[in-house]
């Protein structure tokens, strides 16, 4: 797991935002902006969304696809590679780094939490930390993965898991917490 990093020295007030007014009316506009152009749209509008996530500084790699009715916090800290799915639903709380390799599914209602906060320090200060998802992975419907976690390539997490610690690449994993249950089949073919 990564190290999470404090967003606000531990001094912070408690009714102190860890965000700048600039930060807090560009995630505004972004929210009405995904209402009101993308929310609506049919599958078959994935540039559309594709393109509004570009002009709000998502980084995409090729062609990913993003479900209409998927939720994006902050979209400059999505990273997309190429055939990647972001489903139905599915949250990606980017309040900090969020990457999800080529042909990596995140499936409905996931929970992507990249922020969380310090419960050592009274005032409760924002940490974020990077997830990464690895290419070819698989994260099931309602999984919930905590922030600084890495999901190997190839790895599937069954429905309805809480991903506490870093997922090895080529395993089934799932429960609460997440554990490895055994080594993922190869695809026919693979070498």
């Amino acid at each position: 797991m990564r190290e999470k990093q404090a967003v606000k020295p531990d001094q912070v007030r408690a009714d102190e935002s860890p965000w700048s007014l600039e930060n807090r009316l560009m995630r505004l506009l972004w929210e009405f902006s995904w209402a009101v152009f993308c929310v609506w749209t049919p599958k078959p509008l994935n540039q559309w969304r594709l393109f509004w996530l570009r002009v709000f500084g998502a980084t995409i790699h090729g062609t990913p696809f993003v479900h209409q009715r998927a939720r994006i916090s902050i979209p400059w800290n999505l990273t997309m590679h190429d055939k990647a799915l972001l489903g139905d639903r599915a949250n990606a709380n980017t309040l900090g780094e969020i990457e999800i390799g080529a042909r990596a599914i995140v499936a409905q209602e996931t929970y992507l939490s990249s922020g969380s906060h310090d419960f050592d320090v009274p005032a409760l200060p924002l940490v974020v930390a990077k997830i990464t998802i690895g290419e070819d992975a698989f994260v099931g419907a309602r999984t919930f993965v905590m922030p600084g976690i890495s999901i190997g390539k190839r790895a599937l997490i069954g429905a309805c898991s809480v991903v506490t610690h870093d997922i090895e690449d080529n395993v089934v994993a799932a429960g609460n917490p997440c554990r490895v249950l055994r080594p993922r089949s190869p695809w026919p073919g693979a070498a």
